[in-house]
């Protein structure tokens, strides 16, 4: 709506300018035309062809301002040339279309507009013609420089505010996509270690013999903390999920190599089997695909560990030709092996979607609970011979 008020708005200011100056023209045609009887009615209509255009140059697009500016340039030649006489609205009407052919980025038009001009100077053999003439195309000159210039200055201004813009938006990214590898790096490194502190707390408390009254408290107190410290990570991870949802980190460290550590911690920490389970020829992987799999392998034994603590668990690797499949599958009661926040489900997923893969989780056959992904793979040494 403002818009149209607008383009209302210059159409009406571009209808005044036409008219006020084709009344002066008209005005001075009056004047001075007392003894040109047979050239008046040409005079009256060149005065008005000469001014009246400058509405469309004005307040229309550009097919329109294009027409009537050669039609303003023409008439003030012809009432120029044949006549000797220019009115004062015609100069007026030329220098404004120039300037604004230039001001439009026009350029080629409104220099052409100011060739006759020089051509008639050059040429005329009548001093008043040839006065007149060098008059208009110095001052035509001038108002088409000063549009060109006006248009360069909102043309670097514009490109300025663009690039501007653009490195805003680059900045925002490389923020937002910094802000999800901390959160994931938190969600995944230290809540897992913080985890573990709870687990390891809580089982010596209870598995102990002999541990005094005080040590239980001090255990107790340990592992009240952790629970604390993860829930407040919680929060913070809602946060910057919140804030950068969309980031995602391909490239952490660890690989499939790490594995058997991350295996052998859970299980020391868990105080229940915990085995891993190869099959497969095993083939060097993208690291992209190794760090997948590793984060969803450590986030699957996170959550078995609080879902169902002392549950067996077994880790499954299974090497294909076109993919590796990955399974964590727990013998507890078969609860979602989620966090209540979901942002151990929602980091696994994004991890295998990352890479293209698939992840499925949901109660296993036979009991418990089966976090089952499928990875694309391409190992290393594909480009070469086999």
């Amino acid at each position: 709506m403002r818009s149209r008020w607008r383009a209302v708005e210059t159409g009406a200011r571009a209808a005044i300018v036409g008219v006020a100056l084709a009344v002066l023209a008209v005005s001075e045609v009056l004047v001075r035309s007392t003894g040109l009887a047979g050239g008046f009615a040409a005079l009256l209509l060149l005065a008005l062809s000469s001014t009246l255009p400058l509405t469309l140059v004005l307040g229309t697009g550009k097919l329109a301002r294009t027409c009537a500016a050669v039609a303003i340039s023409a008439s003030c030649v012809l009432s120029l040339v044949p006549f000797g006489m220019l009115t004062a609205g015609g100069v007026v009407a030329q220098l404004g279309c120039v300037y604004v052919l230039g001001r439009a980025g026009v350029t080629r038009l409104a220099g052409a507009l100011v060739l006759p001009y020089v051509v008639i100077a050059l040429g005329s053999h009548e001093e008043p013609t040839r006065i007149v003439a060098v008059l208009v195309a110095t001052l035509a000159s001038a108002a088409a420089a000063t549009g060109i210039a006006h248009h360069v200055r909102s043309t670097a201004l514009a490109h300025s505010v663009t690039e501007q813009a653009f490195a805003d938006t680059l900045l925002e990214h490389a923020a937002r996509g910094e802000r999800a590898r901390i959160a994931r790096e938190l969600h995944d490194v230290v809540a897992h270690h913080i985890s573990m502190i709870a687990v390891q707390a809580e089982t010596a408390r209870l598995t102990t013999p002999g541990l005094p009254a005080e040590g239980a408290t001090r255990l107790l107190a340990i592992g009240d903390t952790a629970r604390t410290a993860l829930t407040e990570m919680r929060r913070l991870l809602g946060v910057l999920r919140e804030d950068a949802h969309t980031g995602v980190q391909r490239r952490p460290q660890p690989g499939l190599r790490q594995l058997m550590e991350l295996v052998d911690e859970s299980r020391d920490a868990a105080g229940s089997r915990t085995r891993l389970i190869v099959s497969g020829p095993v083939t060097t992987l993208d690291p992209g695909i190794e760090v997948t799999a590793y984060r969803i392998v450590q986030e699957a034994l996170t959550n078995a560990r609080r879902h169902a603590p002392g549950a067996a668990v077994d880790v499954e690797l299974r090497y294909g030709d076109a993919d590796l499949a990955v399974r964590v599958r727990d013998n507890g009661p078969g609860q979602p092996a989620v966090d209540s926040s979901g942002h151990g489900l929602l980091g696994m997923r994004e991890r295998a979607a990352t890479v293209g893969g698939t992840l499925r989780t949901g109660p296993a056959p036979g009991g418990g609970f089966l976090v089952e992904a499928r990875l694309p793979v391409k190992p290393d040494d594909e480009e070469g011979p086999a």
